[in-house]
Parts: C-alpha cells; sequence; structure tokens
C-alpha cells in the first residue's frame, strides 16, 4: 500500500465554478482518487476554497458587503457544487481558517529564518483617483517579452514569464482603466534564484521520470531560464499577516495570496489530520520518502505548483544554496507529478465570467444528471491540447454514448434476467464466444487502471466504452431473446450470467468516471448498500477560533470503496424489472441551452 497525497487545485472563492474550472481540476482529480483507493493504496484528497487577495476585495466594494461576507457565500455555492459532482474530497476547507493562518505564518518564518525571504525596496501601483493600492493583478499591459496585449502585472499568461508591472507597456488598471502612479514600497522577496539549483535538479529528475505531460514539464524548465526574486507580500488589507515585528502591526501589508495559497495543501492535510483525532497523521503524506504526490489544477496554475510552491518547500527543508535547518513541518516531499491540464472552452470561445462566456456548473446540475456531465468532461478532457464544450456535442454524447451504449447493456441485461429468472442465473460449461467476453473485460482492469494511474483517463474511458460495445455485440451475437424453449433455457442461463458478470465488471471499470450511476447500476443487478462511497457536507466549527460562525467542509469515508477487480456476479440475486439509469435528452436540448447563452441555434 502506498500513501498517495491528491492535492486539487483550490478554487477561487470570487464566485461559483464554471465548467472550465472543474474540467481541469475537479472531475480528473475525482477520477484518479476514486481509482487509486480501489486498486489498494491510501489516498489523501484535500483542497478548499482560496479566499484571500484583491478580487475578493473588488468584488466585496461592488457589492457594498465585507471580503468576510462574499468569501463566507462563495465558499458555500462552490462547496454545494463539488459535492453534487461528487468530488471524494477527504476534506475540502478554506484558507480563512486559522489553522491555516498559523501554518503559512510558520511556513514564512521558516523560510525567512533559513535567508530566502529578502527584504526589498520596490515600485508599488497605486490609484490617481482614490489613492487606494493597486495590486499587481489587477493591471494590465503588453508584455515587454513577447507582445501579449492583456499580459498582467505579475506574469503574462501568454508566454508564462514572471513580471514586474512598472515593466508593462501601457499599463493600465483592470478597475478604473487609468494609468497606475508607482510609488516606493517595502516588501518581501522569495529569493528564487538562490533555490534555483535544486528546483532544476527536480525538474530534471521529472522529466527523467517520463511521468509528466510534456508541454507541463517543458513550460516548468522554460520559466527557470529568467529565474529572479518575486514578491511574497502586498499592498493590502485582506490576507494573512507578515508574522515579523514591524510587519505584523502594520494594516495594509499582507502575505501574497499565492504564498498562502499554496501552502493549503499542507495545512488541510494537517486540518484533516486533527479532525480525524490523530494530530501527526498528515506526516505520512509528507514526510515520507515513498510517498506519492499529484497536483491537478490548470495550465494557468503551473507557474506556481512548479515553482513557487516546491521552492518554498525547499526553502523550509533548508535545503537552497543558502543552506538552512529544516523547518517545524519536517523534511517535506516535492511534487511526484504536477498535472496540468490544458483549457476547455465554450462553443469555441475561452470561458470567462468576467466577460459573461460562462455555464455555471450548478445550471448544468440543476437540468441533467451528474453523471452525464462527468461523462463529457472525462470524455472530452483536455490533458494535453484544449478542448471545447458544446451543447450539441453534450446532448450527442449523453444520447449515442451513455444512454444508447452503457444504459441500453445495462437495462435489457436487468430485463432479460427478470423476466426470465428473476435472479443472476448459474452458468452452465462456457462456450468460446462467452470465455472471448469475459477474458476482454477482466483485461480491462489492467489497461483502464494503467490509463487512469498515468492521468490518460480519456483513453481509460475510452478503453471501458469500447468494452461495452463488445458487451453489447455479444448480445447480438447469442441472441437470448431467441432462446425460449426449454431445452434452451440452460444455455439462455449461461448467456445471461455471462451478461451478468460483464456488466458488473464494467460497472466497477466505469466507477471512478461515473460514480452515482455505478450504485444505480450495482442494483440492478440484485446488489445491496452503496457501491461507490459518496462524499458528504458537513457543518464545522474553527479548530482554533471557536466563536466564530461555523462554514461546510466536504468530507466522507471512502473506506468501502470497492476493489479494482472483477467481482464474480452472485447466483441469486434478486433482479426486478429495472428503470432507464440515464435519461435521453430533447434533440431540442441544445438549441435551448444556445439561445440560453445568446447563441444562434443550429
Amino acid at each position: 500500500m502506498t500513501h498517495v497525497l491528491n492535492a486539487v487545485a483550490w478554487p477561487y472563492a470570487n464566485g461559483p465554478r464554471h465548467l472550465g474550472h472543474v474540467a481541469g481540476f475537479g472531475v480528473p482529480s475525482d477520477v484518479f482518487s476514486r481509482y487509486m483507493r480501489m486498486a489498494g493504496h491510501d489516498v489523501l484528497m484535500i483542497s478548499g476554497t482560496d479566499e484571500h487577495g484583491t478580487p475578493i476585495l473588488v468584488g466585496a466594494d461592488k457589492e457594498g458587503i465585507t471580503a468576510r461576507e462574499l468569501a463566507d457565500r462563495n465558499n458555500r455555492l462552490i462547496v454545494e457544487d463539488l459535492a453534487k459532482l461528487g468530488v471524494s474530497y477527504d476534506l475540502f476547507t478554506r484558507t480563512t481558517t486559522a489553522n491555516h493562518y498559523s501554518v503559512v505564518q510558520d511556513m514564512f518564518t521558516a523560510v525567512h529564518d533559513n535567508g530566502y525571504m529578502v527584504e526589498k525596496t520596490t515600485h508599488g501601483a497605486i490609484s490617481p483617483s482614490t489613492g487606494r493600492t493597486l495590486p499587481d493583478r489587477y493591471i494590465e499591459g503588453t508584455c515587454p517579452i513577447c507582445g501579449y496585449a492583456e499580459a498582467r502585472g505579475d506574469q503574462c499568461d501568454n508566454c508564462g514569464n514572471q513580471l514586474d508591472a512598472t515593466e508593462l507597456i501601457n499599463p493600465k488598471s483592470k478597475v478604473s482603466g487609468e494609468t497606475p502612479k508607482f510609488i516606493e514600497t517595502q516588501h518581501f522577496f522569495l529569493d528564487l534564484p538562490a533555490l534555483a539549483d535544486s528546483l532544476n535538479e527536480w525538474l530534471n529528475a521529472r522529466e527523467a521520470s517520463g511521468l509528466w505531460r510534456p508541454n507541463v514539464i517543458k513550460f516548468s524548465q522554460n520559466i527557470l531560464k529568467d529565474i529572479r526574486p518575486r514578491a511574497m507580500s502586498r499592498d493590502i488589507d485582506w490576507g494573512i499577516p507578515i508574522p515579523l515585528d514591524g510587519w505584523r502591526e502594520q494594516p495594509t501589508k499582507r502575505l501574497y495570496v499565492w504564498f498562502d495559497a499554496v501552502i493549503g495543501y499542507l495545512s488541510a492535510s494537517i486540518e484533516w489530520a486533527r479532525r480525524s483525532g490523530d494530530a501527526e497523521a498528515w506526516r505520512a503524506w509528507w514526510n515520507d520518502p515513498e510517498t506519492l504526490s499529484y497536483y491537478f489544477m490548470g495550465k494557468d496554475n503551473i507557474t506556481f505548483h512548479s515553482q513557487i510552491w516546491p521552492a518554498e518547500m525547499i526553502a523550509h527543508n533548508g535545503a537552497g544554496a543558502r543552506g538552512g535547518e529544516v523547518g517545524p513541518f519536517g523534511e517535506l516531499q516535492l511534487p511526484t507529478e504536477v498535472v496540468s491540464s490544458e483549457f476547455l472552452t465554450m462553443e469555441g470561445r475561452q470561458f470567462s465570467s468576467s466577460r459573461g462566456v460562462v455555464i455555471y456548473v450548478n445550471d448544468v446540475l440543476e437540468r441533467y444528471q451528474v453523471d452525464a456531465l462527468r461523462y463529457f468532461l472525462s470524455a472530452a478532457a483536455p490533458e494535453s491540447a484544449d478542448s471545447d464544450f458544446s451543447w450539441p456535442e453534450f446532448v450527442k454524447r449523453t444520447n449515442n454514448e451513455l444512454v444508447a451504449g452503457w444504459g441500453n447493456l445495462v437495462n435489457r441485461t436487468a430485463s432479460m434476467i427478470a423476466k426470465n429468472f428473476g435472479e443472476i442465473p448459474a452458468a452452465a460449461e462456457l462456450e468460446q464466444v462467452d470465455r472471448d467476453l469475459l477474458d476482454q473485460t477482466t483485461a480491462g482492469f489492467d489497461v483502464v487502471g494503467k490509463a487512469i494511474a498515468e492521468h490518460r483517463q480519456k483513453a481509460g474511458l475510452a478503453e471501458a466504452m469500447r468494452l461495452v460495445g463488445e458487451a453489447n455485440a455479444y448480445v447480438s451475437m447469442t441472441e437470448p431473446f431467441r432462446l425460449k424453449s426449454e431445452d434452451q433455457r440452460e444455455r439462455l442461463g449461461t448467456v445471461l450470467h455471462v451478461l451478468a458478470q460483464a456488466v458488473l465488471d464494467l460497472n466497477t471499470l466505469l466507477s471512478p468516471y461515473l460514480p452515482h450511476s455505478s450504485n444505480a447500476v450495482f442494483a440492478a443487478l440484485g446488489g445491496d448498500g452503496e457501491f461507490m462511497p459518496m462524499p458528504h457536507v458537513e457543518e464545522v466549527s474553527d479548530l482554533d477560533e471557536a466563536e466564530r460562525a461555523t462554514y461546510p467542509i466536504i468530507t466522507g469515508d471512502y473506506s468501502a470503496m470497492p476493489m479494482w477487480a472483477s467481482r464474480p456476479a452472485t447466483v441469486g440475486a434478486p433482479v426486478a424489472k429495472p428503470t432507464p439509469i440515464f435519461t435521453k435528452l430533447d434533440p431540442e436540448t441544445a438549441d435551448i441551452e444556445r439561445q440560453r447563452l445568446g447563441l444562434d441555434a443550429s
């Protein structure tokens, strides 16, 4: 058994999640976690809402509420969406807990004590009309390196290079459109050049492993070529105070949101351990060199997970050019793999809540089956190239693949068993056609499992659905509906037993992708209880601030996960006339949804 850390990107609490978000981090991370648990590994899946930074302040100002009130509201919306989606977190928490504050400040102190957090005078931007600080992520201009017209004041999303707002050509405030005024200010910088050799050694080892997606490893190595100190504090009053004398008392100096957000993986693990009753349990996933750790996100966050977070851990461990002592969290293990997806577009356009190019997760889940959405996002996953969500394609895949393929196989298998036997019959001697099907479904466990473990989830799903096609072809070849005479009854029982076994195997293969419907398929073929455990939402109190209002977390007990192996069909298990597992969509659905988006029907 291996300890596996599944560190899932922290959704930003400035609003509900859209499909582009969950295509990159939500569904892929859950498919992986469910499979790894079924394969016998001890998985810790953690995340939460990222709640500090300028966008929260800007959004709160627009609504006339506090940043905390906005974060509280959106935290709850995001928790509800992800729980409905069935994402099997051991803990989904938030970055405004007292536990998180403490872990972040301890990490900062360790990095600072080891000499990797350097104080520097730099230039900060203010709004000429209001006099308020204008954080660099809210300054936009032309990138001086690649010429991209919408580069931000901290990074160009086009070329991936780190920037300073003063370097932008024609900088403008994204809030007011004004040209910002730059003034001198003091900040702490993470000394990335002193950590570059260690980062490069780690990335080269990761490249040699052959595990990382080529686009991710190459991007990560390229940004090392222009590495320089990066600011880890901000002129802002919404965030975690800097834990040093002369700094913690300053109300407008806070740690950079991206410094604290990535530390959330560690703080969430510690919170999970504290809530589990064994406060040190988290160390098995963080201090053991044999542990495997996977970080799931979209490609716009690669920099923070293949450079900033590993650099923070190296600095905490005292393993950079300046040396140092191992910090309070022990020797932290760097990521085994940064599993970054490309972008999911919507009807050919990039998702953007601010521009109204958006389909929210909750809107889809209110109108359609959750596993229909999970299926589409897995089948069209943007693993190594951008992919597109379109309503016509969603309807087509749901009707032609889920309903007509998998759903039809389950329904007619259960219907024939219910009509002819009322229970799963015993098999007599198998013929070659029977053995061929069962050999294929059994072999599917290795093929599909390997694909999921290697983050080729689209290929794993395609193989499982190919086997669904083989099972449907088996029905056509054996024609059990024609085996009506008494002397054919033994053969009928054998064919239906083989079909039941194949469906149960296929259900296991598909269950990481389709956990909700896997429970329905299991029940349709006489299964008792829950096949795939599901997450649930709990209201909890802050571990260290009892007077604070409760907040929701996602958690669950996944210890009853079925094993990733063929389970013999239970002869005699009762099978009643089934109801359809999946809902066929009206052909007009796509036109209705496109009209909702203001698009022409097609």
